[in-house]
């Protein structure tokens, strides 16, 4: 048990699901709560004191070996998760812009996906999607 009222999470999730918030007060005591849910997990994760329960069922994995200088891999899907997306690391690399060769930074992200739950082509737009937003991060303010 990670300390955090879970009936009050799930309502403040339902209502941002929903695209509403009650109040301010309500806002950021979700926030607050999510937050607080987040590094509790997190620390637990580290300390190796996860209950199964905390990490099973889930639908969507991702997979960073980029902090231990792995450029690009392939992650394994393990169910019942629909998709995997593996993080490589950031590199420098000469890039081309505007015409010209300049230093530049570059990141292998691959999306492992079970057919039978996602389609490739929709898989190809997430990623398209994740590039976008790393590359321009304003987007996600959208």
């Amino acid at each position: 048990d990670v300390g955090v009222d879970a009936k009050a999470l799930e309502r403040a999730i339902g209502e941002l699901r929903k695209g509403k918030t009650a109040d301010t007060a309500n806002a950021e005591q979700a926030y607050d709560a999510m937050q607080k849910y987040a590094r509790d997990l997190t620390q637990a994760a580290r300390d190796g004191k996860l209950d199964p329960s905390e990490y099973a069922g889930s639908t969507f994995t991702t997979s960073n070996l980029g902090m231990f200088g792995i450029s690009e891999f392939t992650a394994i899907l393990n169910p019942p998760n629909a998709c995997i997306l593996a993080i490589g690391g950031i590199r420098d690399e000469p890039v081309v812009k505007d015409g010209a060769v300049v230093p530049g930074k570059r990141m292998a992200l691959t999306l492992t996906c079970d057919h039978r739950v996602v389609d490739g082509a929709t898989g190809a737009a997430f990623l398209g999607d994740v590039q976008a937003m790393l590359e321009n991060p304003s987007l996600m303010l959208v």
